[in-house]
Parts: structure tokens; C-alpha cells; sequence
């Protein structure tokens, strides 16, 4: 192949002992513009006002961007049997093809990653050609993730967005519960989860950062072990470590296609930078285990109302509530967590005044699509 580089005016490169490229100044690739390093390149200056065609090559070694500040180049083709090591980010411009070897990111450096810019495509990813690590994309157009950990492509969606938005992320196939290789090894316990919770992944987990409220669908595949999370594929949920409680939460789960071996789910839409990783999780699919529940209702701001913590994401619920000889003082659908203990029972005198003191019960049915899954327990009166 001919390689032919226009560089501007202000430039400074040198080569090192043909082992390395390196820009220290102002440079830049015009329209027409083709080059292929075959050598390691290392940019501390100017390098990313670039047109034309990059390609990356090796046939051994590891190919190495490193340097001070990011690259960025328009149409970039990666064939590097052994990998190319972004210790520096890359940016992508136009359009990537994965021809051999994977991109290699620091996963515990976030601000390292491959870049999409206002663009979303690129080709040739398989579990042998991918990114191992981080990669982002600015863009307001559906996205597909190319992402993985070591020979293992497992892409996360997220779909278009009504402003042009910022994600990064990543995949990493371990356990939450003893991470090794997330940023400050920091440990997700699956067994601290919201009560609406069953089971949650020890296998594997994203990283997903970003500002702007989005959906995104999950894959999973035989070394995924779903069987292991739930017998009901109608039970899978989207989880997410949520930063401020320091547990897990339901973050939803629709449009649930595949089988045991292989197969996707999409979350509601949430916010990334609330949530430390997202993995895939379970709902019960029966009676939950029975939870008994204290409200005060003083006007103290501590336990005023019921709440079961995330039960916005089941629309179609009913909460039954009954007194010690069995009358109802509560039947409600669609409750929001609302209740602060005035009975709305038909039979209660003085429907306008709260409930005395003592032990009432409850009985909370999901409603949730092709399940029949619901937890009672008590209900303690205080003032």
C-alpha cells in the first residue's frame, strides 16, 4: 500500500530508532491523507485534527499509543495480531474495522478509552477483535458497544437519544462480590438488594458512566449461567449498585428475547452516574419473603409514610392492608409509597383520622406481566 502523509505547517515528529512516532508539536492529516504506523506512537503535542485514512499494524508485539494527550484520526483500520495498548485515548471520527487483535484500555482508568465521536460505526468485532477495556461514544444515535474481556465480545445497547450525549463503559467477566480488576477493586455484595430482589450475578458486570437518563439492553451467553440467577427467563431484570444506598436495585427488565445460552434485556431508563456497575438480576416469581414494616406517622419526616423501595417500576401493583379482625383499612392500585396510616376502609368510622397504634397486615401483589409474585408480612403502628 502507498502512504502518503500531508502534515500542516506546524509540526514536530520524530521517529526513534524506528521504534516509535512521536509528535511533540502541531500536526496534521489532510483530506487525501493515508499513513500506516508500524511503529509505537507517542503524542504529546497537537494530533487531532486528522482526515484521510490510519491504519495500526503488527505482526508480533504489541502496537502502543501512549503520550500526554488524546489522538484522534478519522478513518482508522486496527491490525495488531497481539493487540494495540491505548495508554492514551483514541479517537475515531468516521469509520473502524476490526481487522486483527483486540484494542487494550487500563480498566482501572476510565478517562482512557476508544472514542466514537458523532459517529457509530465500525466492523470486523468478534470475541477475538473487540475492545478490552473502556470505550466511549458522543453521539445521539443507537449504540453498540464493542466490548469485552479477554476472548469474550458481550456488547451493551443503548438506544438513540433526543440530545447528543457522553457514555463510557466497559465489561468485566468476574465476580462482583471480589472484584480484581475494577477501579480500586471495590466489592459489590449480592446479597445487599432491594427486598423485591432474588438473585443477582456473581459472574459478570458492566460499567456504564454518563449524565444523560437512558435505557440499555444486557447480553448474556452460556458462561453468563442465567439458570443459576432465575428458571424464569420472564424474571431477569437489569441491577444497578446504586452509589448513594450501597445495594443493589431493580432498574427493570422488558423486551427479554433468547434462551438459557444466549439472549438480551432491556432496563428502564435510569441515570449511569447513579449506579457504580449494572449486571442482570432476578424477581421472585411467588411469595417473597415475608418483610414486616414500621411506620411512625408523626410528622418527623422518619418512616411518615409505607414505602417499599422500588416499587415505581410495578405500574399494575395492589396493596391490601387489614386490621386485627380482618377488615380492610387499604385497598389500592398503582400505590406510590404514599400512605401515612388514614384508613380508606369501608368500613372505618372517621375515615379522616390515622389508625391507632398496633399491628396491621399487609398483602402486596407485583402485578407484574406473566408472573404472580407478592410478599405480605406486618405492619407496626407507632406514633
Amino acid at each position: 500500500m502507498k502512504i502518503l502523509i500531508y502534515w500542516s505547517f506546524l509540526m514536530t515528529v520524530a521517529i526513534n530508532g524506528q521504534t516509535s512516532f512521536k509528535n511533540f508539536g502541531n500536526a496534521q492529516m489532510h483530506s487525501d491523507a493515508k499513513i500506516g504506523f508500524h511503529t509505537d506512537v507517542i503524542n504529546d503535542g497537537k494530533f487531532d485534527e486528522n482526515s484521510g485514512f490510519t491504519g495500526f499494524y503488527s505482526d508480533t508485539g504489541i502496537r502502543t499509543i501512549s503520550g500526554t494527550n488524546r489522538t484522534v484520526f478519522n478513518n482508522v483500520e486496527i491490525d495488531a495480531v497481539d493487540d494495540l495498548d491505548l495508554q492514551t485515548s483514541l479517537g475515531v471520527k468516521n469509520e473502524l474495522e476490526f481487522v486483527n487483535g483486540k484494542v487494550i484500555t487500563p480498566r482501572n482508568n476510565v478517562s482512557v478509552s476508544l472514542d466514537f465521536i458523532r459517529h457509530s460505526f465500525y466492523a470486523g468485532e468478534d470475541n477475538d477483535r473487540h475492545t478490552d477495556g473502556y470505550v466511549s461514544v458522543t453521539s445521539n444515535q443507537e449504540f453498540v458497544f464493542p466490548i469485552g474481556d479477554d476472548d469474550r465480545l458481550r456488547p451493551m445497547i443503548i438506544p438513540n437519544q433526543n440530545v447528543e450525549s457522553y457514555f463510557n463503559g466497559a465489561y468485566f467477566f468476574e465476580n462482583p462480590n471480589s472484584t480484581s480488576t475494577f477501579f480500586n477493586s471495590m466489592n459489590f455484595d449480592t446479597e445487599l438488594k432491594q427486598v423485591f430482589l432474588n438473585n443477582i450475578s456473581n459472574r459478570e458486570y458492566w460499567d456504564l458512566d454518563g449524565t444523560t437518563e437512558t435505557t440499555v439492553t444486557l447480553t448474556w451467553d452460556f458462561e453468563s449461567d442465567i439458570q443459576s440467577i432465575s428458571n424464569n427467563l420472564n424474571t431477569l431484570r437489569v441491577v444497578g449498585w446504586n452509589k448513594t444506598e450501597g445495594k443493589w436495585f431493580d432498574l427493570g427488565g422488558s423486551n427479554i428475547n433468547g434462551n438459557f445460552t444466549a439472549g438480551r434485556l432491556t432496563s428502564n431508563a435510569f441515570t449511569p452516574d447513579e449506579y457504580e456497575i449494572i449486571t442482570i438480576g432476578s424477581i421472585s416469581n411467588g411469595e417473597v419473603n415475608s418483610t414486616n414494616l414500621l411506620i411512625s406517622a408523626n410528622d418527623d419526616n422518619v418512616n411518615d409514610f409505607l414505602v417499599f423501595e422500588g416499587l415505581e417500576l410495578f405500574k399494575k401493583n395492589r396493596l391490601s392492608i387489614f386490621n386485627r379482625w380482618g377488615n380492610s383499612v387499604l385497598e389500592v392500585e398503582n400505590y406510590k409509597n404514599n400512605w401515612n396510616t388514614v384508613s380508606q376502609g369501608r368500613v372505618t368510622i372517621g375515615k379522616e383520622r390515622k389508625l391507632p397504634v398496633g399491628t396491621y397486615f399487609y398483602i402486596l401483589n407485583f402485578g407484574n406481566e406473566n408472573l404472580d409474585t407478592k410478599m405480605s408480612g406486618w405492619i407496626y403502628i407507632n406514633r
